[in-house]
């Protein structure tokens, strides 16, 4: 790909609303936890706050369910709710928020109290168990957040 190819490519992603409806529902929901972290004084310096951003889920608002909720809403108003994408994006957008509320919840649930049961054997028993990771999942408030923030950021970025 030639370089002018590569920034045509560039500013036809960056005009496309479906784009950057995702991008910045993500975006700007991943912002927020690093802010909500900062003010309950949870942040632990800069580092932490890029890691957070980038790469850390769960906590408010929920971004899977702010970026798949952007782009779908995003897609019905470019393609139409009627269109065979809007339905996919729709139903995609169901199986996010579902494991975001379900299956991700619980096994962060689950994993925390594996790994509660284990610190109990090797104080008690002095038997070493390692600690599994705890996935976090997200409440229902955090998952409605997200969704409020996904559409009102497509609607801005298709009606603005």
């Amino acid at each position: 790909m030639s370089e002018t190819e590569y920034f045509s490519t560039i500013d036809r992603l960056s005009s496309n609303p479906v784009f950057m409806s995702a991008l910045f529902s993500w975006a700007i929901a991943q912002l927020i936890k690093v802010i909500i972290n900062i003010i309950r004084g949870k942040s632990e310096g800069m580092g932490a706050s890029v890691i957070l951003f980038l790469w850390k889920t769960g906590g408010m608002p929920s971004s899977h369910s702010s970026a798949i909720v952007g782009a779908t809403t995003a897609i019905g108003f470019v393609n139409g709710v009627e269109s065979s994408i809007f339905v996919l994006a729709f139903v995609m957008t169901i199986v996010v928020i579902r494991d975001a509320l379900g299956v991700r919840r619980s096994t962060g649930v689950q994993a925390k109290a594996i790994n509660y049961i284990g610190f109990k054997l090797n104080k008690s028993l002095n038997f070493n168990i390692t600690s599994v990771k705890e996935v976090n999942g997200h409440t229902f408030p955090e998952v409605a957040v997200g969704i409020i923030l996904g559409f009102f950021i497509a609607v801005a970025f298709c009606n603005l």
